[in-house]
């Protein structure tokens, strides 16, 4: 086996035991144990606990990132439309891989520097702001702060929607309403059907 292919084994079964059992069961000797190598396997191939968390968050992004394409990419020339596709692929997501989401977001994670994993979750960002400027009122925020602000409310609606706090508050059974109620809260309520 390559070095390549044990630091492979080392990401999927770590990003396995974050899907399965969150992030705060991740630890190195498990991660090993799955991955079928000896327990000091992790250490050789990722120094700290912090790069090997940063790998496995970096896949996260990966595949967040894949499934935001594919979905503002099938929704259609409406800038808003592809807001909203943009929206429910996230909070879509942080729903199935709650786990995986929590790691992704870790501040200490994306502070850290480690695997330039702050650059890879840019690129969702730099989209969110791009369909916000097509999107915006002329006498709206500055696009990136538009987005900004989206982007928390997005990320709020995903956290409070898990923890059931929203569906508490506003007796909504799923989160679609929230969601357009954010997004005409940013861009302005939506005048075409």
């Amino acid at each position: 086996m390559t070095d390549a292919d044990i630091r492979s084994r080392l990401v999927a079964a770590g990003v396995d035991l974050v899907e399965h059992e969150g992030h705060a069961a991740v630890s190195l000797r498990e991660i090993a144990r799955r991955a079928g190598v000896s327990h000091g396997a992790p250490r050789r191939y990722f120094p700290t606990h912090l790069d090997l968390l940063s790998a496995i968050a970096r896949e996260g992004y990966t595949d967040l990132a894949a499934r935001v394409a594919a979905t503002v990419r099938d929704g259609g020339p409406d800038p808003y439309d592809r807001l909203l596709a943009l929206g429910r692929a996230y909070l879509d997501y942080a729903a199935a891989h709650r786990g995986m989401f929590e790691l992704m977001f870790r501040h200490d994670l994306l502070n850290s520097g480690r695997l330039g994993l702050r650059d890879t979750s840019l690129p969702l960002f730099t989209l969110l702001v791009d369909l916000v400027t097509e999107a915006r009122r002329p006498t709206d925020a500055p696009a990136p702060v538009l987005a900004g602000a989206l982007w928390a409310n997005l990320h709020g609606l995903a956290q409070l929607w898990a923890w059931g706090s929203l569906q508490l508050a506003t007796g909504q059974a799923d989160d679609d309403a929230l969601l357009r109620a954010a997004l005409d809260a940013h861009l302005g309520h939506r005048t075409s059907p």
